[in-house]
């Protein structure tokens, strides 16, 4: 890289950090999540005014050799993020045993499964070339499924602690059901992704992967629980962090040379900290930190190369994905929480937490685009789902206080026969 392209890098990468700045403050004026602006400003707002603006704009003021190192640095960032993501998948055996985690689990993962399967099954068999693409067809429609399946743990979790919800009912519940249903997106995203690969032995290839990684987590978990590595994150916590951001980002490396995603490393990674020990939270809550900070820099990236190759967002898909995820979110989570025994605020105010998709969502976008199994116009509608869904949490929320704190009593005589 000559002197000229890297101060023109660090120019752009300083524009792209105070992008990122300007949108999570103005999403946070407005009660929103900050990765809401985030995504707004970097994914959607950012490059399409760069693309109103004519392509020689973006040739001028991002040319390739100055937009490929800041790609590279918003991957590692997203990277280094899901690490914290993958750690806050904790979940005890207390809640286990819940029988509404069952029910609500089922609830919010078969609706929405099923939703985005008929959506994805819709664009193989009548869909244009130009939103279908060449993937094959059941790595298509399983990704779509995930996609319109997911909640996003960390920022629900954002959404929970500035309501002041993490330790309710309703709050314990819907952050449960998330990590189990994240974990199985997870999972299923990695199928995709072989099936996807040429060369990669498809589902067969998957479940060695699975396995393979699920044994290198529970291994790696027991050596960081051991004393002498606690001890050591103790005392050097700092050194830890920057080990760690080492071993996640070459983790991630060697997930891709297999030709698998970089986000399965990360989160082979995340899964082997030990969730119950607070010597570990520092470290890895400053490595995902970083990760976050560097964000908006892949949202920029990842938006102006999406833009260049799309023709826009087809408004109409996007409106047909929104409404499917959230009726079979919101609709599934409410009544499956009725049959678990949750009295109706309660059953809705969890389906609606867990419409929440945020930034897992786009995630699991970018690796289907990069696998090729996303064609440019897809991952636009279903990032504008990603954003209306995470956004649609917080009102939604509201209203339903309101509307149980505005709910007549019942009458004496109710109160009677009930008692």
């Amino acid at each position: 890289m000559t002197p000229a392209v890297a101060a023109h890098a660090t120019a752009a990468l300083g524009v792209f950090l105070a992008v990122g700045f300007l949108g999570r403050g103005l999403a946070r004026r407005i009660e929103q999540p900050g990765v809401v602006g985030e995504i707004a400003f970097g994914m959607l707002l950012g490059p399409a005014i760069l693309g109103l603006a004519g392509p020689g704009a973006r040739s001028l003021l991002l040319p390739d050799d100055v937009l490929a190192p800041l790609r590279d640095l918003g991957h590692a960032g997203l990277v280094l993020f899901l690490v914290g993501v993958a750690h806050e998948l904790r979940l005890d055996a207390a809640r286990l045993r819940d029988r509404a985690i069952g029910w609500t689990v089922l609830g919010t993962l078969v609706p929405s499964l099923v939703a985005g399967a008929a959506l994805g099954g819709w664009l193989v068999r009548y869909g244009p070339p130009s939103l279908r693409g060449a993937a094959p067809a059941g790595a298509f429609v399983l990704l779509i499924a995930i996609s319109l399946a997911v909640s996003a743990v960390p920022v629900l979790a954002r959404i929970l602690a500035d309501r002041n919800l993490t330790t309710t009912r309703a709050g314990r519940l819907s952050l449960t059901s998330a990590a189990l249903v994240d974990a199985v997106a997870w999972l299923l995203l990695a199928v995709v992704v072989a099936v996807a690969t040429p060369g990669s032995g498809g589902v067969v290839s998957a479940v060695v992967v699975l396995v393979a990684g699920t044994l290198a987590a529970t291994w790696g978990r027991r050596l960081l629980k051991s004393a002498r590595a606690e001890r050591l994150c103790a005392r050097w916590p700092w050194v830890v962090a920057v080990v760690l951001g080492a071993g996640v980002l070459q983790a991630a490396d060697v997930a891709e040379s297999e030709g698998l995603t970089a986000i399965f490393g990360a989160f082979v990674v995340g899964l082997m900290i030990p969730p119950t020990s607070p010597h570990w939270d520092a470290p890895v809550r400053r490595v995902s930190t970083l990760g976050l900070w560097l964000v908006p820099v892949f949202f920029i990236a990842t938006g102006l190369t999406i833009w260049r190759a799309s023709g826009g967002i087809p408004w109409l898909l996007a409106l047909v994905a929104t409404a499917l995820a959230v009726l079979s979110k919101i609709g599934g989570g409410y009544v499956s929480g009725r049959l678990g025994g949750e009295e109706r605020a309660e059953a809705l105010r969890v389906g609606v937490m867990l419409n929440t998709r945020g930034l897992t969502e786009i995630v699991l976008l970018q690796v289907g685009y990069s696998a090729g199994v996303l064609t440019s116009g897809l991952y636009l509608a279903l990032l504008v789902t990603a954003v209306v869904t995470t956004s649609m949490t917080g009102p939604l929320l509201s209203l339903i206080d309101r509307r149980r704190r505005t709910a007549p009593a019942p009458a004496k005589d109710e109160r009677i026969a009930a008692g």
